[in-house]
């Protein structure tokens, strides 16, 4: 079990040729930027871009190009409005250039400068690409199913949470939900902030349903973001931390390290020594992790 990923897994880029899913968590400081690619459609998760950074962080534009080259983003999912996952200027990034089906967030509002920029270029694109579907999600609405089979083609949703009884704070309103790529059956688990407060909760409604091959740790790593239980009934094989170097909130905590280490076979940072991103692959059978780098 290790942490690190050695450069020489650079190399291995595209070369192997059996369907998978490709987990990218990018480098981007304290905050969280994931693309989760298929053979031909691609999701966001969270758009966080570094500015005014002393860090060696990815050029999210450029691996962006990379990443999505040739593929259709059907959607962005924003797991909540905290400026570390909420970003307008990834927002705008990702939605003018590469103009996504469908964006999906919490109902759970935090009314910040941040969250107004962020809706004002989404109800922007929603004006110039009149079929824009906006998910606002909410679990206590019966209205709305927590399974998305009808938004993309390669990937299913299942969502968990936010739920309006726990939405006590932006965290536990964060997006919880599971990405399955319908032809290898291989899970991401999404996470967000979510705390163990909401987890006590999602724990006890959907235990073995939350299984999945991939765990977003919960919150960077940090220690109230992740329990036992959680771990035990999500038993991925990898988890994958995004948080910043030398973070000042100490993510990963030991603690929540301890329980990575207990329940998943690997455990990888994008804090580790100066930075890195990290490609995921998983299809289904297997899940193995490289360094990526554009």
């Amino acid at each position: 079990m290790r942490d690190w990923l050695p450069k020489r897994y650079e190399a291995n880029f595209g070369a192997r040729k059996e369907l998978s899913v490709n987990i990218y968590t990018l480098n981007v400081g304290q905050g969280q930027f994931v693309v989760v690619a298929g053979e031909k459609e691609a999701i966001v998760v969270d758009t966080f871009v570094p500015l005014n950074t002393t860090q060696e962080t990815v050029f999210v534009k450029t691996a962006l190009a990379k990443i999505l080259g040739g593929k259709n983003l059907v959607g962005v999912i924003f797991t909540g409005f905290d400026s570390d996952h909420f970003c307008d200027v990834g927002v705008q990034l990702v939605l003018n250039k590469y103009r996504p089906e469908w964006v999906m967030y919490p109902r759970y509002y935090k009314d910040t400068e941040t969250a107004t920029a962020c809706f004002k270029t989404i109800e922007e694109l929603s004006k110039a690409k009149r079929d824009l579907r906006k998910i606002s999600v909410d679990l206590a609405d019966t209205k709305e199913s927590r399974m998305f089979n009808d938004i993309a083609s390669e990937f299913k949703l299942e969502v968990f949470s936010p739920h309006k009884e726990d939405m006590n704070s932006s965290n536990n309103g964060s997006i919880v939900c599971k990405i399955t790529e319908r032809s290898t059956g291989a899970t991401y688990l999404v996470t967000g902030d979510t705390e163990t407060q909401r987890w006590k909760t999602i724990v006890q409604l959907f235990k073995g349903r939350l299984k999945a091959d991939v765990l977003a740790a919960p919150h960077h790593g940090s220690r109230n973001g992740i329990t036992e239980d959680v771990m035990k009934y999500v038993e991925p094989h990898t988890v994958i931390i995004s948080a910043g170097v030398e973070s000042k909130y100490g993510h990963p905590h030991i603690e929540a390290v301890k329980l990575f280490k207990a329940h998943a076979k690997n455990h990888y940072r994008t804090n580790m020594k100066e930075g890195q991103s990290i490609r995921t692959e998983a299809d289904g059978k297997q899940v193995n992790s490289y360094k990526f780098s554009v």
